[in-house]
């Protein structure tokens, strides 16, 4: 008697959770850093304060449209996503509201790359948008950025 092989598991559908004092400001600065896309939950939320299982104050207008007060994600633009709740199914950051402000180092940091030559340019674009370089690194396994987001999160642009 043959066994059938246990088809192979598709990978696991992820998504990076953000601690936040404001979560829409640190997903617009996200979204512009990656070229990514705010989700727009905006059906889901007007479909929950409709049948009262969503409170008006747990709302807010984000880009001229409800949300959620609290949590807000972007996501790959090119990455699939549910149109009845915008929620996105593939590469994803979500931003969840919480009351303490950032204090120690980050255990988990993202690293964007950027291209041969363009690092510089891609800092500068970063700085604009409210990141701020806390220190150059130059080894012998690279060079790179360390850079903080607008509520001091760190990350590296090689």
């Amino acid at each position: 008697m043959t066994q059938t092989p246990a088809p192979t598991p598709a990978p696991l559908h992820w998504k990076l959770v953000i601690d936040a004092g404001d979560p829409h400001a640190q997903a617009d600065f996200w979204a512009a850093a990656l070229r990514y896309t705010a989700e727009d939950n905006s059906a889901l939320v007007e479909r929950l304060l409709s049948l009262g299982a969503l409170p008006g104050e747990a709302t807010v207008e984000y880009h001229g449209r409800p949300a959620f007060r609290d949590l807000i994600a972007v996501r790959h633009p090119d990455d699939p996503y549910d149109p009845e709740t915008g929620t996105g199914l593939g590469r994803r950051l979500l931003f969840q509201r919480v009351p303490e402000a950032k204090t120690v180092k980050n255990r988990l940091h993202l690293d964007l790359h950027t291209g041969e030559g363009l690092r510089a340019h891609e800092v500068a674009r970063l700085e604009a948008l409210g990141a701020r370089v806390l220190h150059e690194v130059k080894e012998p396994s690279g060079t790179w950025v360390v850079m903080a987001d607008p509520e001091g999160n760190e990350f590296c642009v090689q």
